[in-house]
């Protein structure tokens, strides 16, 4: 009997559902998008229930598109959004308030406090991240310090504090299960890196109950099984990764110095560091990438807020096309920028500046500049963004950075993908199966239960679609330049 597994990945703004079958090849994909809450500027609130019922609606939906029925999928890997914060009732398992997504700034403040009390050197040595309100503690305080008597009923252990992941598997398992894995815990700003634990001095700083956590796992373990009640049958549900490090497993970036960009709203880059932690010293952030058995691999991660999103504005807030395919034509038309440069700090800028208070800004306009100048500034940005995140990462790891491995839609831009090779002076590759999220989690879980006997073996499916070298006609280094000023305006305007 041919068997397969399914990878549910839950994403900010859709549900997706993808099987794959033992080649690595996708057999079938589901999706459905669900609301997008924000109750006041800068919140940013998901319903729980709807992220279940969206997730558990496409799994069933991709099982029946592929022809298959429960008792053929060996096992479930999960990827989530990371940092989105859930707290729910133990017993009856109702939410107490909607899940605080991870862009949601509402405790910016609470973080500036933490700042200014002096905790930034303790919380990095520990947890390997920068105190910001994208993390998943600040949002736990709120819910108990905002929703009427949810601190009392914590502080009584009748409250469960999980990420998307825990939800759905609490969910899947008719709440026999309260579990997460290394990724996502280390996402939290409670989760001691070093020691692979939850953290008493972060909860105490937090004033969070150790009895709201979940029970942290290895990212491929059979961690709990389907309830009957969901599936004819019981399914393990045998992988779990945060969506980021899910990518670097399905990039194959399983060697230290291996990296990874995902181009998506934003981008996220992930270097593969080896076993042994590098607390960055140039403002990015260092994560669990995963656990395997009893080995873990860290990564280093630099996270750009902006990215594809800087294309629909040029679509819904500029309206200089009307689809986001056109802008690769648009951007044609101009040979260079003609020394336009905008920086999309549309929401701050992320690493390595981690300046929340930096603004959008386009610099550098004629009278010649048109609307192909603005459409091209807004792609390069993208390029030099990336450029400035891989050379932080270079200057921790002490290494050179020859390849990258790129995934997400804007990696269909042949024009982008070119000039970032050139930028980068290093050879930019794209894979044949794009899907590396759900990849990445099916390969977790297909390890975990024999699916796919070793890494080895599944180092041996992925494979390139298209390379792009840089060919050395660019003026990199004054084409730099004008990107540093353009940065410093952007800080500098506010």
């Amino acid at each position: 009997m041919q068997k397969y597994i399914l990878a549910f990945d839950q994403g900010t703004t859709s549900s997706r559902a993808i099987i794959f079958d033992k080649g690595g090849s996708p057999v079938s994909v589901a999706q459905k998008e669900f609301s997008q809450h924000y109750p006041q500027p800068g919140w940013v609130e998901h319903n729980p229930n709807e992220i279940w019922s969206t997730q558990v609606g496409v799994a069933a939906e991709a099982i029946l598109q592929a022809g298959l029925q429960a008792k053929d999928i060996q096992a479930i890997g999960i990827t989530n959004q990371r940092e989105t914060t859930l707290v729910w009732d133990r017993r009856t398992g109702e939410v107490v308030y909607n899940a605080i997504v991870w862009q949601d700034r509402r405790t910016s403040g609470h973080c500036d406090q933490l700042k200014a009390d002096g905790y930034e050197g303790v919380i990095r040595e520990k947890t390997g991240l920068v105190i910001d309100a994208y993390f998943s503690a600040t949002k736990i305080s709120w819910i108990l310090d905002n929703v009427p008597g949810a601190r009392a009923r914590a502080e009584a252990g009748q409250l469960l504090f999980g990420t998307v992941d825990t939800w759905l598997i609490w969910k899947m398992t008719d709440g026999k299960k309260h579990v997460t894995d290394v990724t996502n815990a280390s996402r939290t700003l409670l989760y001691n890196i070093h020691s692979l634990t939850w953290d008493s001095e972060l909860l105490q700083l937090f004033n969070i109950p150790a009895s709201m956590l979940p029970e942290v796992k290895a990212s491929s373990e059979v961690v709990g099984h389907t309830s009957g009640s969901l599936f004819s049958t019981q399914i393990p549900i045998a992988g779990i990764a945060g969506d980021q490090q899910a990518a670097l497993f399905g990039q194959m970036c399983t060697k230290p110095g291996m990296v990874k960009n995902t181009y998506g709203t934003g981008c996220f880059m992930l270097m593969n560091i080896g076993e042994t932690p590098i607390i960055s010293s140039h403002r990015l952030v260092t994560t669990v990438a995963w656990k395997i058995g009893d080995q873990v691999h860290y990564a280093l991660e630099g996270s750009i807020f902006i990215a594809g999103a800087v294309v629909q504005w040029l679509r819904d807030g500029l309206g200089v096309i009307s689809s986001s395919e056109e802008v690769e034509q648009l951007a044609k038309k101009a040979t260079g920028s003609d020394g336009v440069y905008l920086v999309p700090a549309f929401v701050g800028l992320g690493a390595p500046h981690w300046d929340q208070h930096a603004r959008g800004t386009m610099v550098g306009m004629t009278r010649g500049t048109t609307a192909a100048h603005i459409a091209r500034a807004a792609l390069e940005s993208i390029a030099y963004q990336t450029y400035e995140v891989l050379k932080a990462m270079e200057a921790d790891a002490g290494i050179t950075i020859k390849e990258l491995r790129v995934d997400g839609g804007a990696t269909a831009n042949d024009l982008l993908m070119q000039f970032q090779a050139d930028i980068l002076a290093a050879r930019v590759v794209k894979p044949e199966v794009t899907e590396v999220t759900a990849i990445g989690a099916a390969y977790l879980a297909g390890l975990a239960t024999g699916f796919w006997t070793s890494v080895e073996d599944i180092q041996q499916q992925w494979s390139v679609s298209r390379c792009y070298e840089p060919d050395g006609s660019l003026p990199v280094e004054s084409l730099l330049n004008g990107w540093e000023r353009a940065v410093k305006a952007a800080k500098a305007w506010v």
